[in-house]
Formats: structure tokens, sequence, C-alpha cells
């Protein structure tokens, strides 16, 4: 598990350095080299992080769709470089990631984690409450064995909720200052 974290941080770094250069695609692969190399030279397989970025780079407009959605009051170009990226990482093994090999719960464990070591002070509430919002709208999957999905995940990106879909609570204080409860 210990390769896969680093993976993801690795995958976040690179695309953060890729944002960050004003999303030059033409830059991305050096990027991707130059960041195995610093932080994880005794990494031997390095097929997940490139899974991670290039399963990101597929679907980048959806996912910014999403996060538009699903954070309405945090414009996409407002919210920092590390806590975009690290939703685009967390929001790709949610919906598009292979759910036997990372369940939900650990994708947005990690992404937190994520958000904890690099980004602000409440960085990790603020991703939390973005993933939790995605996982309650996909229906819980792995919640418990039976579970099913309320619609597939790549609709969420396509669906209405101008106004926020029902069951998310208003998402004025993403920073997690004040808890809002929701009842299931």
């Amino acid at each position: 598990m210990a390769s896969r974290h680093l993976s993801r941080s690795i995958a976040m770094q690179s695309l953060y350095e890729w944002d960050f250069w004003h999303q030059d695609n033409s830059k991305l692969e050096e990027i991707i080299n130059k960041n195995i190399k610093e932080f994880g030279p005794g990494l031997e397989d390095t097929s997940f992080i490139r899974q991670l970025i290039n399963g990101v780079m597929e679907n980048l407009d959806k996912i910014n769709e999403i996060i538009v959605k699903c954070a309405p009051e945090w414009p996409l170009e407002q919210i920092t470089l590390v806590d975009r990226n690290v939703l685009r990482v967390g929001i790709y093994e949610l919906l598009w990631g292979k759910r036997d090999e990372v369940p939900p719960k650990v994708a947005i464990n990690e992404a937190i984690e994520l958000a904890k070591n690099f980004g602000g002070e409440s960085s990790g509430r603020f991703i939390n409450g973005v993933l939790g919002t995605i996982y309650r709208e996909i229906g819980e999957p792995g919640k418990d064995e039976t579970s099913k999905s309320k619609e597939p995940a790549e609709s969420l990106a396509s669906r209405d909720i101008q106004a926020g879909p029902p069951s998310i609570p208003p998402m004025g204080d993403l920073g997690g200052e004040k808890k809002q409860k929701q009842s299931n």
C-alpha cells in the first residue's frame, strides 16, 4: 500500500506542476519523469502513477464539471492548486477507478491524506466534503454488500444540479467550520 500512496502523491504533484505551468500538455511527460526520479527513486512500478494521471487527463472536463457542481461556492480557478489536483485524483479514483483494487472509502481517505500533507489547514475538510458529496450521490458503493448505485458515475458530470442535488447540504462552508447534519 505504501507504493500506491507514494504513487498518488507523485501523480498529484505532477498534476499540480502541470496546472501551475498553465496546463501545458507538452510538459506533462517531462514533469512526470522528473517527479518519479525526485520523489520515487526506489519505486519499481510506476504504472499506477501513469494510470492516475492518464485517467485524470482523459476525464478532465468531466472531473472539472463535477468539482464545479459539487462545490458551487468555489469557482474552479479559486480552489488552490493543491486542493484542485487532489480533488481531480480523488474524483478519478472514486468514479473511474477499479473498485476491487481501491474501494471508494479508501480513495476518499487517500485524497484526504494528500490534502492534509500538501494543502492548507482546512484542505482535508474541504476534500472530505466534496468527495463525500460525490460518494453519497453515487449511492455509497461498498457501504454494505447490498448497496446499489443510485446512478452511473459518468452521469454526475452531465446532470443538472445547479442548486445542488436534493441530498447535498448547502456547501457554503466547505472548510468545515460549521458542521451541518444531513438526514439519511
